[in-house]
C-alpha cells in the first residue's frame, strides 16, 4: 500500500519523469536546439567531443581577389554573430521592462511512499528498478554507490560502511558534513565500483540506480540485496522515498520533507512572498571543462530547488533535451541572463572559461551582473550533490545571498 504526498498522478516508487544520465558529471549533453547556422549534426547524448559550432568565418575563400575574400570575411563574421544570441549578441535578453519570459515547466512528479514496514530482525519487501526486492528491516551494514545514495543515507541518520567517490580531490562532496564521513570506505568511482571491495565489507543493503549500475546488478544482488532506482537527478523526491523504504526510515524521511517545505516556504517569503518569487527568474549556468556552458533546466534537480521556492529559470531553457539543459557558447553567454544568475565551475576557471567569459563584455552587460545578482556557488553543492542535505543547504544559501539583494 502507498501513500501520496501530492494530488498528481504518478507510479509508485519510479518517476515517470527520469532524469538522463550525465545530470551531475562532466560530459556534456547537446542541446535539442543547436545554435542557427551551426553544425546540422550536434555530437551525441552525453559525447565529451560536442561537434563545434561550424562558421563560414573559418572557411578557406576559394580564389578569385580581394574583394571575394573581403566578402567572405564579412560573411564569416555576420554567420558568427548568427551563432550567438540574435542580431545583436551584446544585449540582455530582458524584456522592454526589464522582466524576463519564464520558462514552460511540468509539475514536479509526486512523491508516493509505501508504508513503514515492522522494526525488529525480520525483512520486508522494496519495489525497485530491478522488480521487488527483500532487505533486511535494520540493515547495518550499507554500502552507497552514488552521491543521491550518499546524501540520502546521512539525512536520515545512516553511516554507509562504504560509497564510492566523486570526481573531487577530497572524495566526497565537500557540502557533506565531514564529521558523518569517517571511517567510511572507498570502494572506487561512481559508475564504476569496485566489487570485490565492497564484498570485503559484507554490506546487508546496496543502494544505487540501474544508470549507473545496472550492468552489474547480477554481481552487485550476490553480494547483498541490492535497491535500484532507475535513474538520479530529476527524480530525486521519489528517490529518496525508495533510499527511506530500503532503509526503514518511512516516518524520519517523512520529517525531513516536511521541515524541507517548510524551509522553502520561508524563503520565499524572504523573496517577498509567491507574486515576487514567480516573476523573479534565476538561471544556474555552469562553466565546464572541455565543454560549452551549460544553463539547467526544469527538469534538473536544481531546476526543481529553484521550483520549490516558486521561481525557475528563463525560456531560454524551452526545448531543453529532456528538460534538463541547454548549452551556449562564449558568444552566446547572453542567452543565459535572468534576474538573477547562480554560476559554478567543473574544472580549472581558465580551462572552462569561466575567467575569460565573466572577465567579457557580454557578461557584464548581462541585467544580472548590472543589478549585483550575478552569484558563485560551490560546484560540489549546487550540480553534483544532490539530496535533501544538499536542498536545505542550497536554500539557505538563496536566502543570505539574493533576498537581501
Amino acid at each position: 500500500m502507498t501513500r501520496s504526498t501530492h494530488p498528481a498522478t504518478s507510479r509508485p516508487h519510479l518517476s515517470s519523469h527520469p532524469a538522463p544520465l550525465c545530470s551531475s558529471h562532466p560530459a556534456p549533453l547537446c542541446s535539442s536546439h543547436p545554435a542557427p547556422l551551426c553544425s546540422s549534426h550536434p555530437a551525441p547524448l552525453c559525447s565529451s567531443h560536442p561537434a563545434p559550432c561550424v562558421s563560414a568565418a573559418g572557411a578557406r575563400p576559394r580564389r578569385g581577389g580581394t574583394a571575394r575574400a573581403a566578402a567572405v570575411a564579412a560573411a564569416g563574421a555576420l554567420l558568427l554573430t548568427a551563432c550567438g544570441s540574435g542580431a545583436d549578441s551584446g544585449a540582455s535578453t530582458a524584456g522592454p521592462d526589464g522582466t524576463f519570459k519564464a520558462a514552460t515547466c511540468p509539475a514536479q512528479p509526486t512523491t508516493t511512499w509505501p508504508e513503514p514496514a515492522p522494526q525488529g530482525g525480520g525483512s520486508h519487501p522494496v519495489r525497485t528498478a530491478m522488480g521487488e526486492v527483500t532487505v533486511p528491516d535494520t540493515p547495518r551494514r550499507v554500502v552507497v554507490l552514488d552521491s543521491a545514495e550518499l546524501d540520502s543515507a546521512l539525512t536520515l541518520g545512516v553511516t554507509p560502511v562504504g560509497a564510492t567517490r566523486s570526481d573531487v580531490d577530497s572524495g566526497f562532496l565537500d557540502y557533506l558534513p565531514q564529521q558523518k564521513l569517517a571511517g567510511i570506505k572507498d570502494v572506487g568511482r561512481i559508475g564504476a565500483p569496485n566489487l570485490e571491495a565492497i564484498a570485503a565489507l559484507k554490506p546487508d543493503l546496496i543502494l544505487t540506480s540501474k544508470v549507473r549500475d545496472g550492468q552489474r546488478y547480477a554481481e552487485l544482488k550476490k553480494i547483498a540485496p541490492t535497491v535500484m532506482t532507475e535513474t538520479t537527478g530529476y527524480p530525486w523526491k521519489q528517490n529518496f522515498a525508495v533510499h527511506a523504504a530500503a532503509l526503514n526510515k518511512i516516518p524520519e524521511a517523512e520529517r525531513v520533507v516536511a521541515a524541507y517545505r517548510s524551509h522553502a516556504e520561508r524563503v520565499t517569503q524572504a523573496l517577498g512572498g509567491p507574486a515576487k518569487a514567480r516573476a523573479l527568474r534565476a538561471n544556474v549556468v555552469r562553466f565546464v571543462e572541455g565543454a560549452d556552458t551549460r544553463v539547467y533546466g526544469c527538469q534538473s534537480y536544481i531546476g526543481t530547488v529553484l521550483d520549490d521556492i516558486g521561481t525557475g529559470p528563463t525560456s531560454v531553457v524551452d526545448g531543453a533535451r529532456n528538460g534538463l539543459m541547454v548549452e551556449v557558447g562564449p558568444e552566446q553567454i547572453t542567452r543565459a541572463d535572468a534576474n538573477a544568475v547562480f554560476y559554478s565551475t567543473y574544472g580549472s576557471p581558465e580551462k572552462s572559461k569561466e575567467a575569460q567569459i565573466t572577465a567579457g563584455p557580454l557578461w557584464k552587460n548581462l541585467r544580472a551582473v548590472k543589478d549585483g545578482r550575478s552569484i558563485r556557488v560551490d560546484d560540489q553543492l549546487w550540480i553534483q550533490g544532490i539530496g535533501y542535505t544538499a536542498a536545505d543547504k542550497i536554500l539557505d544559501e538563496i536566502r543570505q545571498r539574493l533576498a537581501k539583494k
